[in-house]
């Protein structure tokens, strides 16, 4: 029969989390409430907060009659066991946090597109096709006269269009063709957006098959541990690492931003762009922040996972949870050994009940702190020649004053839409000294973004300061940069 094997793969599919959310009988209302919970405005939610807005949720839905007698805790317990909702333990965090699990972003993404309208074929959707095919022929042609003929017609019709531009002839574009083209725009970088959790996905499962293949691995210089103990990082170098790293590459590069966010101001003053719902033209003004937000969570676990594996080979815990796999096999093994020989009823170890010691409360003798006093009385110390303001010098000599610094870095991105170090030091010298570079420089590892030396320009550049003995100093460190949309992080 030639539908056995689609009819395997949906019966695969049909135990997924992905189709039995979507066929549970309370599958309308778990959507609608992860949906306004995790998808609408916040990505995550701390423990305690989510169970208290589930539970404000489910006790409005059982006053319009509808039947959930569990409490919240007992729902999200089950979403989690679905496979629902993810819950994960940041390093900052004091609790953990729940986030939407892969499957149950598509389902929203799914069942929300079937709800708004959407033309199949659009004018906008083949121009993108038609140019993806002619820009990837002439990128794949090896043929040289072929390359120069096509950029010498590209020449001539750039100069007729500008020549017509000088004579007043040009060509805008109408505004329902505009239209169309934002709103497939804001449809395509939706998805792209989406895409972020699958690629966090593969990089956790990549990590979780690396670290099993090292378990499973006898020799002690197995292939990929031998890479490991050379440097190699071996989840950066893979084919999901390298294809991330190129796109984090294209995203964070200065002049890309430059002329996305020179574009997007550009739009957003057009007339067309006034008759976009609220829900788009917000999309569009935070577009650059979520593609950073999201991207900049999958580079952090890329890196994360990339230093807890080099650690897990160079401490030697490898070795230990290695030992505990091999005793654990052994263990099945003998068991399975022993399964025919060896009935379940029967038993061969006596085991002593466990016992406490009962005391009457008589017995017990209180705490008496008389007899830890001291043989003298407390004395008076002397008081010390220090006041406030010497012990506030001290403090600014020890510690660096990173508000200070963060409130300099929003100051000059109030002026320009990005800022190195150098810049930020040009309006706001170095108050104390090294110091304020060395905290500049964690700053710019937390809430900035480093050059790399593949896009051309400088990864470096010279920061000077004086120091407490009136000397000036400079110093080459590596350009990093701020950007204004990451602004209100630094608060």
């Amino acid at each position: 029969m030639k539908a056995y094997k689609s009819i395997a793969t949906y019966r695969r599919l049909r135990s997924q989390p992905l189709w039995r959310l979507l066929a549970s009988d309370n599958g309308p209302t778990v959507i609608g409430l992860l949906q306004s919970l995790l998808y609408e405005n916040e990505r995550s939610l701390p423990s305690s907060i989510m169970h208290e807005r589930v539970g404000r949720d489910l006790e409005a839905l059982r006053a319009q009659g509808d039947d959930f007698p569990q409490t919240a805790q007992v729902y999200i317990s089950n979403w989690l066991t679905e496979g629902f909702l993810d819950r994960r333990f940041p390093q900052t965090a004091s609790e953990e946090e729940y986030e939407l699990s892969t499957a149950a972003v598509e389902v929203i993404r799914f069942v929300s597109g079937i709800e708004q309208s959407h033309s199949a074929a659009t004018e906008s959707r083949l121009a993108l096709v038609i140019q993806a095919l002619i820009k990837l022929d002439e990128d794949t042609d090896t043929d040289k006269q072929r390359r120069i003929d096509r950029l010498k017609t590209e020449q001539e019709r750039i100069e007729r269009e500008i020549t017509a531009i000088e004579k007043g002839q040009m060509r805008v574009l109408p505004k329902s063709s505009a239209l169309e083209r934002i709103r497939e725009i804001i449809s395509l970088t939706d998805d792209l957006t989406g895409d972020f959790r699958h690629v966090r996905d593969q990089f956790e499962n990549l990590n979780r098959d690396l670290r099993e293949e090292l378990m499973d691995t006898e020799s002690s210089r197995g292939e990929k541990l031998k890479s490991l103990f050379e440097g190699i990082d071996l989840i950066s170098e893979s084919a999901e690492g390298r294809t991330f790293n190129a796109f984090w590459r294209l995203l964070t590069d200065p002049e890309q931003n430059a002329a996305l966010d020179q574009a997007l101001d550009n739009l957003m003053s057009r007339d067309f762009v006034s008759e976009l719902s609220i829900k788009d033209r917000r999309f569009i003004l935070r577009l650059t922040q979520n593609l950073l937000e999201q991207g900049g969570v999958v580079h952090d676990v890329l890196q994360t996972f990339s230093r807890s594996l080099r650690h897990f080979v160079q401490s030697r815990e490898y070795l230990e949870q290695r030992r505990i796999n091999q005793l654990l096999k052994e263990a099945h093994r003998a068991a399975l050994a022993l399964k025919n020989d060896v009935k379940v009823t029967e038993t061969f170890y006596t085991l002593e009940l466990t016992s406490s010691r009962l005391r009457s409360l008589s017995q017990w003798v209180l705490y008496d702190p008389s007899l830890q006093a001291l043989p003298e009385g407390m004395l008076t110390a002397d008081s010390l020649d220090i006041d406030l303001e010497s012990i506030g010098e001290l403090v600014a000599q020890s510690e660096i004053d990173f508000r200070s610094l963060k409130a300099n870095i929003r100051d000059v991105l109030e002026k320009y839409s990005q800022a190195s170090i150098g810049d930020v030091l040009e309006q706001h010298p170095a108050v104390q000294g090294l110091g304020s570079i060395v905290g500049l420089l964690a700053l710019g590892s937390r809430y900035g973004f480093k050059i790399d030396s593949l896009t051309g320009l400088s990864a470096t550049e010279i920061v000077s300061w004086t120091g407490d003995d009136d000397q000036l100093r400079s110093a080459k460190i590596p350009k990093i940069f701020f950007l204004k949309e990451a602004a209100d992080e630094m608060v």
